[in-house]
């Protein structure tokens, strides 16, 4: 993902907490199966603050940014200096894959949660990066990953007695 937000570099970790939907072809959103989809919290704190202590005990050498906005775009091209310009009005990083998993997550009555590895910076963001140096974050942490993903794993596995995405879930008033 790219970060939009001048304080987020590449290498840096985003547990992100809203959003802006910019997508146009992705169909469902708003009432999907005769059910009203309340994104007031469209991140669950419970899986947030889950991913944010196992990210600052399995990943301490990064930083790491407690929230942000995540501007999803349609894709499959990266934005162009002018729309970078006017995203950065609506965000802190730009992708393609935040939606429609948060929502359909609300549909199901499912928590959605996700951590983010900026990797470059916006097409058209005031700092170019050229390609080898975007890459090197990644690179580097190849083999860590893989050893790490169990615990990884049970590190988001939290008490859910505490979230209340379930009730984030209403009948329509459209019947």
């Amino acid at each position: 993902m790219g970060s939009l937000n001048h304080l987020l570099d590449p290498g840096d970790l985003v547990v992100c907490d809203d959003f802006v939907d910019l997508t146009t072809e992705r169909a469902g959103e708003g009432v999907v199966g005769g059910r009203l989809l309340i994104m007031r919290q469209p991140v669950c704190p419970v899986g947030r603050a889950a991913l944010l202590r196992g990210a600052r005990r399995l990943a301490a050498d990064r930083r790491l940014f407690s929230r942000g906005v995540y501007v999803v775009t349609e894709g499959p091209r990266f934005e162009s200096p002018a729309e970078v310009r006017h995203l950065q009005g609506a965000g802190d990083v730009v992708g393609q894959s935040f939606s429609p998993e948060v929502w359909l997550a609300r549909d199901i009555g499912a928590c959605y949660a996700g951590i983010y590895l900026i990797v470059n910076y916006a097409r058209g963001h005031s700092r170019r990066l050229e390609p080898r140096r975007a890459q090197a974050p990644l690179h580097r942490r190849r083999a860590r990953h893989g050893t790490r993903g169990a615990r990884r794993r049970r590190v988001v596995a939290a008490d859910d007695s505490a979230c209340r995405c379930r009730e984030l879930r209403k009948p329509t008033l459209l019947h």
